[in-house]
């Protein structure tokens, strides 16, 4: 019959071959090899792809990384925005008459709007897909920066940097999405690292705003230099952010040349339908047309609940792994992002120091060096992983990528408390850039490995436990910086950061022996509960494996 032959085509790009699968219990994957598969650390690739040139997983290597720049750009531009005006606390608070305390919730309350953003936009992705929620996203951040550039009342300021921090807010949740659609588990925890570098780079905004003041301008200067960047970004994701959204299971049991992109499913009915099918050849598809891939739109899945996906989210705060995510970012979010920004720019323009307001961003000359020096060692949990991997018999646990963790545990503590006690004494300023150099380094790997292992964990509508990763860090984040000055001023530098926030920041690192030694076992135990079986029998999206 016509539709069991084969279609020879030009090999003008390699379709990659796996049997990998996943196991019964979440997170463990089984990556031996048979005759014919790709293969990488001398293992299976996973997620198994689609014979399908369309397959997000079977596209060029230069594609997945154009993508994945536009996206990690996104997330500074977009966390930049957030926290660079912090260093005009004191202009805000003498321009429109109002406290320091006050001034800082312009910070903080688009902080919080910012973790929200996700409940609304990545249902909605899901429904209508990754590209146009992108490019609408980005035209959302866009008018509202450019509402704040001309904001001239402080709740004019207010409310176009909450729109702005709310059409940003995917910028988080959107590119481990992307990564998790076109990378292989093998490529994951290294191209997670690389987005999380310029995630947490948005946290030197402090630097740039500051050095605008130098030059005698406003502070509405700084929006405009995000509006421009912005503007530029929005255009280069509409030639090169394709739709990743992609129906895997349906491909592999019928491969038809006219198929429509879905949603992803799990691969471990996919690598069972590859197996029922391997005795049956079928017709490639081409390889969609570069102008047919600009519609800036995507169809619709009609299976995708928009308004339950905002719901279920909630019930994931009760899952440990991804509550540990979530305490990550919002502890180092609370104590980096917000702490040190605040903080800083009091203790450093007053005596002794008395640095002028314009040099009061260098703070983030520190965050910078912290998550710099952790890039050479991106690639630290999936070579670990796959050694490890090797080791099992090629059977992959999700918490072998955690033993890079080690060192950093101790490190952020430390850190954390030198620039507590270098603020309360009145210490050399090196003080302050050792302390946050040495938190941020450490936040780098939690950033990103405790978010991979979160991710490897648990296969079922991932997306919705991004919502929930999302919305509990920043919550977290926002309490930690809402009272933060008050709490300063009560109790001193040395109480506050170099006691309570050490305390709380080492508690929450020494989870990881926890997850370390009983982390399969709370795998287990949750995809038994009620919890597992109701995301197991609504993941219309898995966007791991």
């Amino acid at each position: 019959m016509a539709s069991d032959l084969k279609v020879e085509q030009p090999q003008r790009y390699h379709l990659h071959h796996s049997h990998a699968h996943e196991e019964d219990v979440p997170g463990t994957v089984n990556l031996s090899a048979a005759d014919g598969d790709d293969l990488f650390y001398g293992q299976a690739l996973f997620p198994v792809p689609a014979e399908d040139p369309n397959d997000p997983l079977q596209w060029e290597n230069w594609k997945k990384t154009m993508i994945l720049i536009v996206c990690s750009a996104y997330s500074f531009l977009g966390n930049s925005a957030l926290v660079g005006p912090a260093v005009y606390i004191g202009i805000y608070a003498k321009e429109f008459n109002i406290t320091p305390s006050t001034a800082s919730g312009l910070i903080s309350y688009p902080n919080l709007a910012f973790g929200f953003g996700s409940l609304v936009l990545v249902p909605l992705y899901l429904k209508i897909g990754r590209r146009p929620v992108m490019l609408m996203s980005l035209v959302c951040f866009l008018a509202g920066l450019i509402g704040a550039s001309q904001s001239k009342t402080y709740p004019a300021l207010m409310g176009t940097r909450v729109l702005h921090a709310f059409g940003s807010g995917v910028c988080e949740a959107l590119p481990v999405q992307l990564v998790n659609d076109i990378f292989f588990l093998h490529e994951r925890g290294k191209r997670i690292g690389y987005y999380t570098v310029c995630l947490c780079l948005g946290a030197t905004g402090p630097l740039y705003a500051g050095y605008m003041l130098a030059g005698g301008y406003s502070w509405r200067l700084y929006f405009y230099v995000e509006i421009a960047f912005a503007g530029v970004l929005l255009i280069i994701a509409f030639f090169v952010v394709e739709e990743t959204m992609y129906d895997r299971k349906s491909m592999v049991s019928t491969i038809a040349p006219t198929a429509e992109n879905g949603s992803t499913s799990d691969s471990k009915e996919v690598h069972a339908q590859h197996s029922e099918n391997e005795n049956h050849t079928t017709a490639i598809p081409e390889r969609k047309s570069f102008i047919s891939t600009l519609k800036p739109w995507s169809r619709i899945d009609h299976r995708a609940e928009f308004f339950m996906t905002m719901i279920r989210p909630f019930s994931y705060f009760v899952v440990p792994a991804v509550f540990w995510v979530i305490t990550t970012y919002g502890i180092y979010i609370g104590l980096g992002a917000l702490a040190f920004n605040y903080t800083f720019p009091i203790k450093i323009t007053a005596p002794p120091y008395s640095w002028k307001q314009e040099n009061s961003g260098l703070i983030a000359v520190a965050n910078a060096v912290g998550f710099l020096a952790a890039v050479p060692l991106t690639f630290t949990s999936d070579r670990l992983a796959a050694y490890l991997t090797r080791k099992n018999n090629h059977i992959r646990e999700a918490e072998m990528r955690l033993g890079v963790l080690f060192i950093p545990m101790l490190i952020a503590p430390a850190g954390l408390l030198v620039y507590g006690m270098t603020a309360q004494h009145n210490l050399h300023w090196f003080g302050y850039f050792a302390g946050v150099a040495m938190v941020n380094w450490s936040a780098f790997f939690y950033f990103s490995f405790t978010l991979a292992y979160a991710v490897d964990s648990y296969t079922a509508n991932t997306s919705e436990m991004l919502i929930a990763m999302n919305l509990g860090k920043q919550a977290i984040s926002f309490g930690m910086g809402l009272y933060l000055l008050d709490w300063i001023l009560l109790r001193g530098y040395a109480v506050v950061i170099g006691g309570i926030f050490v305390s709380v920041l080492l508690a929450n690192n020494l989870a990881l022996f926890i997850f370390i030694f009983f982390g399969k076992r709370i795998r287990v135990v949750t995809s038994r509960t009620w919890l597992g079986g109701m995301h197991q029998k609504t993941a219309g999206q898995v966007m791991t494996h």
